[in-house]
């Protein structure tokens, strides 16, 4: 079942509402994180609730509970959802105000979770890949808006995404004002050539996704090479493989790139390997 939880408030999906005064939709300002419930518990809390603390904290937002209330609440409606396998999203925006962009006319921040699920490629694209395409929606510059920051603001993502939609395509690949690559519409991305892991850097400008730092550290228990830094097309076309990671996506192959395929199949060894382990690690 679905339950949001609303400024200490328990609903169903029927019953929440959020003012048409509120800043977060006015105006995108506020921030989020979206976590996973595996076995009935949230995964990687404390990294998703450090981060979205700081993403309030870097916007001049302050969340009015503390983080452990938060944590509390937030294995309170997993329990009363009754979720084993799920999804929840954790929003604070600058809360209702007027119709104008000051913030002092906000005072009180909003702070809402939804217990829910999702699903965003059906499963079968987790065992053929994922086909994408280069969008020419860029990413944001970093110097706008920290990457680091995970607001409310996805407009960018949203119109990549719907080229990768009309073009037929499961995903795409944004790239920064330089060509480098950047991010899918909501994913790191990683390459593996010659059995080395590569994925870019945080300082380029892509979101540094706990999923992302997860995957870091289980190719490094595999032993297998890990870098961080910047790569281009010509790196994934030419990739022996090469894969998506995030909360909600998990780890997905991808299978080619503007028409052309990445390796041998559609799961190369490294891939899979970091797959199983990453399964492992949830079951557990």
């Amino acid at each position: 079942m679905s339950l949001i939880w609303i400024n200490g408030q328990w609903h169903d999906r029927d019953s929440a509402m959020i003012s048409v005064y509120d800043h977060g939709l006015l105006y995108g300002d506020g921030v989020f994180e979206g976590m996973r419930v595996y076995g009935g518990r949230p995964f990687r809390l404390e990294e998703h609730l450090d981060r979205l603390y700081d993403s309030a904290q870097a916007l001049w937002i302050t969340v009015p509970m503390t983080k452990a209330d938060m944590g509390r609440v937030t294995e309170e409606g997993i329990a009363r959802a009754g979720i084993s396998e799920g999804y929840l999203r954790h929003v604070v925006t600058r809360g209702v105000g007027d119709l104008g962009l000051d913030p002092r006319s906000c005072p009180r921040p909003t702070v809402f979770i939804i217990f829910d699920t999702i699903r965003i490629w059906p499963r079968e694209r987790y065992e053929k890949g994922l086909a994408m395409i280069s969008a020419a929606t860029p990413m944001p510059d970093r110097e706008t808006l920290s990457p680091r920051v995970k607001s409310l603001n996805y407009l960018p993502h949203i119109m990549a995404k719907l080229e990768g939609i009309h073009a037929q395509m499961d995903e795409v690949l944004m790239l920064d004002r330089g060509g480098y690559v950047a991010e899918a519409s909501g994913m790191n991305v990683f390459i593996v050539k010659r059995g080395v892991v590569t994925t870019p850097p945080a300082w380029t400008g892509v979101l540094r996704g706990v999923t992302r730092d997860l995957v870091i550290g289980l190719a490094g228990e595999a032993g297998l090479p890990m870098r961080e830094e910047p790569i281009n097309r010509y790196d994934v076309y030419t990739a022996d493989e090469a894969f998506l990671t995030g909360t909600a996506a998990e780890i997905a192959p991808i299978r080619s790139l503007d028409g052309r395929q990445i390796g041998a199949g559609p799961i190369g060894p490294v891939t899979r390997t970091l797959m199983d382990r990453f399964q492992a690690l949830t079951r557990r």
